[in-house]
């Protein structure tokens, strides 16, 4: 235990619609522990943050994940979810709808985002007027005339692998100026978690640079690539199936509920979701074996593990709560279950 004074920086989401953004507040605790238990419940002022009214405005901060902040001396990141001042979970706590007591459920998420020019309004790398070459050389490019903005990406990398978060790699993606970390986690509100301290981290080295972090899912209109956070996920039973036609029933699920799982895929997915920059549809669902143009995809490592293994949602936009993305899944995989 160490004497010195801590700064725990509490994280946590607010209540702007359609798309919730993070907000923080650095608390000063002595004697630290380092420990989640020994991180208090604290408050804010709701109405500032579309969460609460004025003449009733304390919000609660319930921490629920801690993890060590290598750039600040003394340093904790502390997620934490919003409940209202009684202690029941306030209506924007995503995190509050996951059933997953058991942790039966894995999530993998890969979180696309473009760093943003804001002198110009546009991706890193674009100039100013005009566009740069088409796509094609810019996804896990090196080199400095695709691979733009790769400092910053790092220093990301290397604060969330001290962290302690689970990312399991880093790439350039379609557009240029457009990149993907991937974040895994046996458990849905671990997963969500990490994927929303990563985004913090993200942020804040943002700062650092001078650039925005968008999380659009259709930064750039036209015959560019838009950004997605591809959901993977299983539970024991796809663990463990062995048999094509688990894993029919499951993808099968899918389709009556397509119009669940869309209301808390993103906000203007319909963007995203056009048939084209390997993607099906919004209207529309499919599935297929290795097919990135379609609603769920089956990893070929699934089918070579003999139907052991996992699936890909790839409808989830890059600017989607991970909570509330898991929450429908896993209801969606409950069901699924309950009739074989």
């Amino acid at each position: 235990m160490s004497s010195s004074k801590a700064k725990l920086e509490y994280i946590w989401l607010d209540g702007y619609k359609p798309t919730q953004s993070l907000r923080s507040k650095t608390k000063i605790v002595s004697n630290f522990s380092g420990k989640l238990e020994d991180c208090p419940i604290w408050s804010f002022d709701g109405s500032s943050t579309e969460q609460a009214e004025g003449g009733s405005s304390d919000c609660l901060l319930r921490p629920v994940a801690i993890y060590p902040d290598s750039a600040r001396k003394n340093g904790w990141l502390v997620m934490t979810e919003v409940l209202n001042a009684d202690g029941t979970p306030h209506e924007s706590n995503g995190r509050a709808t996951i059933v997953d007591n058991d942790e039966d459920f894995w999530f993998g998420f890969e979180q696309e985002y473009t760093i943003w020019d804001i002198s110009i309004n546009r991706p890193i790398g674009f100039p100013a007027e005009g566009y740069p070459g088409p796509q094609g050389p810019y996804y896990c490019s090196v080199g400095s005339t695709n691979a733009i903005g790769r400092d910053l990406v790092e220093e990301h990398l290397d604060e969330c692998l001290d962290a302690g978060l689970n990312v399991e790699g880093i790439n350039g993606e379609v557009m240029m100026g457009q990149w993907e970390f991937q974040i895994f986690a046996k458990g849905a509100a671990e997963a969500g978690d990490q994927i929303w301290v990563a985004r913090y981290l993200l942020e804040r080295c943002g700062e650092k640079y001078g650039y925005k972090i968008n999380w659009h899912c259709k930064p750039m209109k036209g015959d560019w690539n838009g950004s997605g956070m591809h959901a993977n996920f299983s539970n024991t039973l796809l663990r463990e199936a062995g048999d094509k036609a688990i894993y029919d029933k499951i993808c099968q699920a899918f389709e009556p509920t397509v119009q669940d799982h869309i209301a808390v895929y993103g906000a203007d997915n319909d963007q995203r979701l056009t048939g084209f920059h390997e993607t099906q549809r919004i209207d529309q669902f499919s599935y297929g074996i290795s097919d990135r143009s379609a609603s769920i995809r089956i990893p070929i490592a699934t089918v070579e593990s003999g139907w052991k293994g996992w699936l890909e949602d790839r409808r989830p936009a890059s600017n989607a709560d991970p909570y509330k993305v898991a929450a429908v899944i896993i209801d969606t995989v409950k069901k699924a279950c309950a009739t074989l």
